[in-house]
């Protein structure tokens, strides 16, 4: 039994030995990799940074800023540009909604290409906020409308065009469908995500009857001189391979008094946007004296996004 004794000690101290040089050489690697980008690009203090990250909603404001600096330093070294990532929180008194004059959207897709370059989606993989469908004139079923429409001009004969995005729902389905509660609705209305919290399931996506969430199948390809550096924490930061976004409303923007994108890169005045708690804004003029539906109402999600016709 003594012999067994010894021979089993005799392993417990070289598994602490082991350990702490492991640990020795972890310490070691940290310190090199303080000045030297490593990990994936990124510095040890970055990955264990990454790593011991928590929800967006648990950090305290320091946490916050160093995340935000961890964006900031990763976007230099994959993009070699300075980006300014933004915190700013949902405005006291506000919730924002949508509306759509149906009547005036001619199909031209503009919105569709400033909300690609305002919110850094990748070029190569085709992910696209807004889709624009080409409906046949008197009908409303979904299913057949063409978001691939080609034809050399715009309106076609027959047709009419209903842009589709985010509905930010008032009851998200895609909330409830999240098992790690990556993503939730902000004080002002806005469905958010925190993409470095989101595993990838995909779950939410299921559960979206709009079809208004996307999945990064590949790392987003931007070039650097098309990136927006102006961007927002829980908006159009740059986004890894592996997570699910959608539109935010331009968070970024919106949170500061501006229009989205898609609102100002519309040439037909057909988008209105605004607070739906100030009964002076635009967007409650539009709800209070048109006739104004939302899709898939019966469904229960409270979209904040309407509909209407001059007719």
């Amino acid at each position: 039994m003594s012999a067994g004794k010894k021979a089993t000690g005799g392993n417990d101290v070289k598994s602490r030995s082991a350990r702490r040089a492991f640990l020795k050489g972890i310490a070691m690697a940290g310190a090199a990799a303080a000045a030297t980008p490593a990990w994936g690009g990124r510095t040890f203090q970055d990955a264990m940074g990454d790593f011991f990250q928590k929800h967006y909603l648990r950090m305290s404001p320091d946490e916050v800023q160093a995340a935000i600096e961890r964006i900031q330093r990763r976007a230099q070294d994959r993009f070699g540009v300075d980006i300014n990532v933004k915190n700013t929180p949902a405005q006291a008194g506000v919730v924002f909604g949508y509306a759509i004059n149906i009547s005036k959207c001619k199909g031209y897709r503009d919105c569709v290409s400033a909300c690609v370059k305002e919110n850094n989606l990748g070029r190569d993989s085709q992910v696209q906020y807004i889709r624009v469908l080409e409906m046949d004139q008197g009908t409303m079923n979904l299913e057949n409308g063409d978001h691939y429409y080609a034809p050399e001009t715009v309106p076609q004969e027959g047709k009419f065009y209903l842009p589709v995005q985010c509905m930010q729902c008032d009851d998200p389905p895609c909330v409830k469908a999240c098992p790690v509660n990556a993503t939730w609705m902000e004080p002002d209305g806005i469905v958010v995500v925190d993409y470095d919290w989101c595993i990838g399931c995909r779950y939410c996506m299921t559960a979206c009857p709009y079809w208004a969430r996307h999945f990064n199948w590949s790392e987003p390809e931007i070039p650097a001189e098309e990136i927006n550096l102006d961007t927002h924490y829980l908006g159009n930061r740059p986004r890894p391979k592996g997570v699910v976004e959608k539109c935010h409303f331009c968070v970024q923007r919106t949170r500061e008094g501006r229009q989205p994108a898609c609102m100002e890169a519309c040439p037909t005045g057909a988008r209105v946007f605004g607070n739906l708690l100030d009964p002076d804004s635009e967007i409650r003029y539009v709800l209070e004296n048109k006739t104004v539906f939302r899709l898939k109402e019966d469904l229960g999600t409270e979209p904040k996004f309407w509909y209407y016709t001059d007719g």
